[in-house]
């Protein structure tokens, strides 16, 4: 029998996942298909995951704005979930769903990839942002041992990701705010305004958006001689073991980012 999965949100029609996890799945000769299911209200998605619970569907990754939702209505939660209160992953067996958040490993997995000397236990990171993609990076850099600051607009919302995540992550403001670092993370949905003259020499810039590939904070740390990271090694990151959790083996290795990259219209 074909397994089924997919990726839902709003909109969901410029995700990468189904190109992604269908790579993979013709890679590795599987009996699969992953497909975009649209969720135009709190609702319509409701009614997705009751499917997935009336054993239509295998698994389902969930982007915006339903990763809350769909780690309130799991059954069964990981430790990553818990601590950033969504889900980006569900899987569904016997009726059962089990949430899980793996957007902190495909963070973790694109600074190993794109600046394997990066180490940030006992250092100091800026998160730029304090929504779910920040909690999530947030998250994840604690975890392993980083003292994380947020840099946010709205200082209430701020407050809120501090108060939950604890004392490895604090509130920062103004220029001081970068001193020390060895991480910038953008993880804002708007075009960050930062002076990358701020930043320390060997400084590691990553940009969460990958469209473009080459966003202009990218540009200005590179030109700079700033390493750069970017949003794509975080979304292929984060769907690896997406993959292994929906049909039970690892991602082959394969020209997966290359693909990616002729969709976008990059060079590599």
């Amino acid at each position: 029998m074909t397994i089924q999965a997919g990726v839902s949100g709003h909109p969901i029609a410029h995700s990468l996942s189904p190109l992604i996890h269908t790579t993979w799945i013709e890679a590795a000769g599987l009996d699969a298909r992953y497909v975009a299911h649209g969720a135009e209200s709190a609702e319509a998605f409701a009614a997705l995951l009751d499917r997935g619970r009336a054993g239509e569907l295998r698994g389902l990754n969930v982007t915006a704005p339903y990763k809350e939702q769909a780690f309130a209505a799991a059954d069964e939660v990981s430790d990553a979930a818990r601590l950033v209160g969504s889900a980006n992953l569900l899987v569904f067996e016997n009726g059962r769903l089990r949430a899980d958040s793996t957007d902190g490993y495909g963070l973790m997995n694109a600074l190993a990839e794109q600046a394997p000397a990066l180490d940030v236990a006992g250092r100091s990171v800026v998160i730029l942002g304090a929504g779910g993609a920040a909690r999530a990076a947030a998250g994840a850099l604690a975890l392993a041992g980083a003292q994380v600051r947020i840099v946010n607009r709205s200082r209430d919302r701020a407050e809120r990701l501090a108060a939950d995540l604890g004392p490895a992550v604090a509130i920062a403001e103004g220029s001081t705010a970068f001193s020390g670092a060895v991480l910038i993370v953008n993880a804002l949905s708007v075009r960050p305004d930062l002076d990358v003259g701020l930043l320390d020499v060997g400084t590691v810039v990553m940009d969460m958006t990958y469209r473009p590939l080459e966003t202009p904070l990218l540009a200005r740390a590179r030109a700079r001689g700033l390493i750069g990271v970017d949003g794509l090694a975080m979304l292929i990151g984060q769907a690896r073991p997406s993959f292994e959790a929906i049909f039970g083996r690892a991602a082959p290795a394969t020209d997966v980012r290359e693909r990616v990259l002729a969709r976008l219209g990059d060079a590599a």
